[in-house]
């Protein structure tokens, strides 16, 4: 049995992490951490997790960034395995978890689901062969209206895929309204749709002459997410210090 820490467990996919527990058999949340507590959990809530008085084999941290250096900080000296779920982190906080990692084991993805990170396989192949041949890659996200960082960490992500798969050869242009000027062969745009409660959904698009080839995963819940983050922190527990991802995950 994983024992889990819940750190946002009051929040939106708190919630939804939770349900799914207690429905699995080889989990269980025996703590949370919240700033506002709603007495619904049904296990204990800590303010953070210094204040945590419960032992436990892992953290699924679904929070905030203005949250996420203090936690990462305490696992670090606690030797406590994070599954690292927020997003919108700086490039000083992505440093922060580097050097976490060095000392706990830390999984950090932009998006958890299987669906995505199969797609960000999918999308090096497709790399490989069109971009040679001409084609333009393009990454269209679209997320509710809620959601603060833009572009998502996702759409990040593939576009990270892209340019890996192309030797990093590739420059990413987030707002062309800056720049009046023709398309770079070596850019990849990245544009961002925010409105009402689209829960998340990425295009990328490979335009060449006289073809465009599209590729597009929709999430229709934010059940996917919390599937992925429950599967992760079961991965995770017990594992040596390092740096993780959801392909290990994946990969077994």
């Amino acid at each position: 049995m994983v024992k889990i820490i819940m750190q946002g467990c009051c929040g939106h996919m708190g919630k939804v992490i939770s349900g799914l527990v207690e429905k699995d058999e080889e989990a269980a949340i025996v703590a949370g951490i919240d700033m506002a507590d709603d007495g619904k959990c049904g296990y204990p809530v800590f303010k953070s997790l210094r204040e945590c008085t419960v032992e436990a084999d892992v953290v699924i941290d679904f929070s905030s960034v203005k949250a996420t250096d203090d936690m990462l900080d305490f696992c670090a000296e606690k030797g406590l395995p994070v599954v690292l779920c927020t997003t919108g982190l700086s490039e000083e906080q992505i440093n922060h978890v580097r050097a976490a990692s060095e000392k706990t084991a830390v999984l950090r993805s932009a998006n958890m689901s299987l669906g995505i990170n199969t797609l960000l396989k999918l999308i090096q192949e497709a790399a490989k062969v069109l971009a040679p041949a001409g084609f333009d890659m393009e990454i269209v996200e679209r997320h509710h209206k809620l959601k603060l960082d833009a572009p998502s960490g996702t759409a990040i992500a593939l576009a990270d895929s892209l340019n890996e798969a192309m030797d990093h050869q590739y420059h990413y242009v987030y707002d062309r309204s800056q720049e009046k000027k023709q398309r770079d062969d070596k850019e990849i745009g990245i544009s961002a749709v925010r409105g009402g409660t689209i829960v998340g959904e990425h295009e990328i698009i490979f335009a060449g002459t006289d073809e465009v080839i599209e590729f597009k995963h929709t999430a229709y819940s934010k059940a996917i997410f919390g599937k992925g983050a429950v599967q992760a922190a079961k991965f995770l527990a017990g594992k040596p210090a390092g740096l993780y991802d959801m392909s290990d995950v994946i990969n077994g």
